[in-house]
């Protein structure tokens, strides 16, 4: 007999399933020739003694195996292995047959991008040491409670009808469970149809774009700006008019005169931390930029990436909490809550809105993923959601400050910037050298900055890149500002 314990290792602590292990490592020894066709294997018995497992495990692994096509389970007869094996046995090309195996263009015409900005296609060189644009650290969220959620909701009964296709707005739990959030946190009176779930806030920008926008459409954005939002409304056909920003945020009076010459369809607004420059619209501003949405009739995108995470006082409400007119569409995301890869963010807005902004969605991605917003939906029905944010706003705050502290002593007079009073960021400007040359100084030293040219979004080299803290421990902080320093003269 072959020796069966050594061909099918079992490892009783491993994550994959013991039935898996066995069917898997059956499979391996087929494939390799070792179990060849048509041989006898032992009875389900014999094999649960050789491998010191219970016998309903290895009737799983035989089980496995037959459904695949890999044994022949012969009754009164015994267990083979299959004559007729699933192996696809690739076709060998000659030289010629290769080089024309796939076309390296295509023989029609693409239209090309009005737009563009050179995209990563794979992930870029691992740093031990990375500086973010402003991310979260998700070495704290509670992504194992995520992923026992996301289970236990797999094996719910009442699952199965979110297991086929659904509505694009989202499921009805995660809805129920946003007007919740946003009336508590926010003071959004809303209902479910003023939701529209998307796969995190990107999503939604682009969905508001093609709602909203023709060929031509005037959009007033900030400069500088977050530079994905105006690339989307460039490549819906807008005409971007761009206003200056200051401490007190979006310059309003250079709105208005705006307003007083074209005909704006939209404006897209950061109020809460400006991207890129964190700076929050003052309370003043904001009302008059309410005011003037009324009476010329525009709608605001206020893009509320980071709502959550204010360390001076409380956060100001939203815009959309005081829209009484219908102009405001509020975009969120819970990725800068949890995990960038979580991917899930919402529109908030009008219902005839979200009616017309659901079909445009399921045009291009028929709904979301099932599963992890019902699983979500628990997660802040029990509280774990904002249990998460309390803790990790002291932490970001601890971090803000640090952070700020270092550049103050280690690069005082190198950088100019200003502390943020909230998000996971700071602005900072490099007045003594190209940041071209502290980057590629940086990677030699293990260090990666962010990619400092999506900030020149209106042609103009600011030299300044947001750098985030809030994924940084104190002791990573220290180690990437030592470095800076030695970038910068």
């Amino acid at each position: 007999m072959l020796p069966y314990s050594k061909l099918i290792p079992v490892n009783k602590k491993a994550d994959t399933a013991v039935y898996l292990q066995i069917s898997n490592a059956f499979i391996k020894n087929i494939r390799r020739g070792i179990l060849k066709s048509g041989l006898k294997l032992p009875s389900s018995r014999v094999l649960a003694t050789l491998l010191h497992v219970n016998r309903n495990t290895i009737n799983a692994a035989l089980d496995e195996l037959q459904a695949q096509g890999w044994i022949d389970i012969q009754p009164r007869k015994g267990i083979f292995v299959a004559q007729n094996l699933p192996v696809v046995k690739p076709t060998i090309l000659s030289a010629d047959q290769i080089q024309s195996r796939y076309a390296s263009s295509t023989n029609y015409n693409i239209h090309p991008l009005k737009v563009s900005t050179p995209l990563a296609t794979m992930a870029p060189p691992y740093f031990k040491l990375y500086i973010d644009d402003g991310f979260p650290d998700t070495r704290l969220a509670p992504l194992d409670l995520l992923a026992r959620e996301i289970r236990r909701q797999a094996h719910l009964p009442a699952m199965r009808k979110y297991l086929t296709y659904g509505a694009p707005v989202g499921t009805g739990p995660l809805l129920e469970a946003l007007v919740n959030v946003l009336s508590e946190t926010r003071g959004l009176n809303v209902q479910p149809n003023n939701i529209l779930i998307t796969n995190g806030a990107q999503m939604g920008i682009y969905l508001v774009a093609r709602t909203l926008l023709q060929e031509g459409d005037q959009v007033i954005v900030t400069e500088p700006n977050y530079f994905s939002a105006n690339l989307t409304f460039q490549q819906a056909g807008a005409m971007l008019n761009r206003v200056p920003v200051d401490e007190n945020g979006m310059d309003i009076d250079a709105v208005e005169m705006i307003c007083k010459k074209k005909k704006i369809r939209l404006l897209y607004a950061v109020p809460h931390h400006h991207h890129p420059t964190t700076v929050t619209l003052s309370p003043e501003r904001r009302m008059r930029l309410l005011e003037l949405a009324a009476k010329y009739k525009f709608a605001i995108i206020e893009d509320d990436y980071d709502y959550e995470f204010h360390y001076t006082s409380n956060p100001i409400l939203p815009m959309a909490s005081l829209d009484n007119h219908g102009n405001v569409i509020y975009i969120g995301t819970l990725n800068k809550s949890l995990a960038p890869t979580i991917r899930v963010g919402f529109i908030v807005a009008p219902s005839n809105f979200i009616e017309i902004a659901a079909q445009m969605r399921r045009m291009i991605d028929f709904q979301g993923n099932a599963l992890l917003e019902n699983a979500l939906a628990e997660l802040y029905k029990n509280g774990t959601i904002m249990r998460h944010i309390n803790k990790v706003q002291k932490i970001y705050h601890e971090r803000r400050d640090h952070f700020c502290e270092l550049l103050s002593t280690k690069l005082a007079g190198r950088v100019e910037f200003h502390v943020p009073n909230g998000g996971m960021s700071v602005w900072t400007h490099f007045p003594t050298r190209p940041l071209e040359k502290i980057a590629e100084h940086a990677m030699q030293m293990g260090l990666r900055i962010p990619n400092y040219r999506t900030y020149n979004t209106g042609k103009v080299d600011y030299n300044s890149i947001r750098m985030g803290f809030a994924s940084l421990s104190l002791a990573e902080q220290d180690k990437a500002v030592d470095i800076l320093a030695a970038c910068v003269p």
